[in-house]
């Protein structure tokens, strides 16, 4: 049986959460800003580049993922791979998915929540 240090646990949890609200946010941003190729064609790549580096949507996404990178480092240091990367993986999955469908509005159908299931029951035989 693995036993879980509950720093390890927090970490993780700091790790998916940064993770889901990054992607979140990276993809609110890119959903206000619009067709690339549009804004490309209007201003060319540099104005294309400053509109999406400009997104405080963007900035935000990026801030949150650089704090899961260093949870994830920080996980590391106290846990094994084998459990820290299919752990946050399949959680951020499943929290990513409920998290498209609360604040993007997304259609997430059956088989997505179907595999959120699975994933999450792999997650409790992982940590037995």
């Amino acid at each position: 049986m693995v036993v879980v240090s509950t720093p390890t646990v927090v970490t993780i949890a700091v790790m998916v959460l940064g993770a889901t609200a990054g992607e979140t946010l990276i993809s609110a941003a890119m959903t206000r800003i619009g067709d690339l190729d549009a804004i490309r064609s209007q201003a060319g790549l540099f104005g294309a580049v400053r509109t999406v580096v400009a997104s405080p949507w963007l900035l935000g996404g990026i801030a949150c993922m650089a704090i899961s990178f260093f949870a994830l480092l920080l996980a590391l240091s106290g846990a094994d791979l084998s459990l820290v990367a299919p752990a946050t993986n399949s959680l951020t999955f499943i929290a990513t998915a409920v998290s498209a469908k609360v604040f993007l509005k997304e259609n997430v159908d059956g088989r997505r929540w179907l595999a959120a299931l699975f994933v999450a029951i792999g997650v409790v035989l992982l940590t037995r």
